[in-house]
């Protein structure tokens, strides 16, 4: 539950001003998290969250550690699907990714840490990942990207 809240954490000081933590507390209620100041001041903590102007105004903001890390994400991804050899199956509003035995968790944190918004979700085992979306598009979008990081 901690994870989840704070990546919504995150998606949430990337995607509007948030100036304080009961505005934090709001948000997140709006997205069905009930959550003690204590813990969303333990949360800013740990996520390191800085403020920074924001029309006008001070807000929280992502410091520039996880900033990098989210691109790092990406590269590092790219270098996997360039090294590893691949293969892509959808199966309804799931993308299968088939690699080589070992591989598949390296795949999976890569694309967890590049944060794509269209990704719900991604599981791995040996040498296969599971990646979840809410929709085909997405989906489609996705698996282009991914064949295009493997060129």
């Amino acid at each position: 539950m901690k994870q989840l809240r704070q990546r919504a954490i995150r998606d949430l000081v990337e995607q509007r001003a948030i100036r304080t933590q009961q505005e934090l507390a709001g948000a997140l209620r709006e997205r069905g998290f009930r959550t003690t100041q204590a813990t969303i001041s333990r949360d800013v903590a740990e996520l390191g969250l800085i403020k920074a102007g924001h029309g006008g105004a001070q807000a929280y903001a992502l410091p520039p550690r996880l900033i990098e890390a989210e691109t790092s994400g990406e590269d590092r991804l790219r270098k996997l699907l360039k090294d590893l050899p691949v293969e892509f199956r959808e199966s309804g509003l799931m993308l299968v990714v088939r690699t080589l035995p070992g591989s598949a968790h390296a795949i999976a944190a890569a694309l967890d840490r590049a944060r794509w918004p269209e990704v719900a979700g991604s599981i791995a085992g040996d040498d296969t990942v599971f990646v979840a979306f809410g929709d085909r598009g997405s989906l489609q979008r996705v698996r282009r990207r991914l064949a295009a990081l493997a060129q």
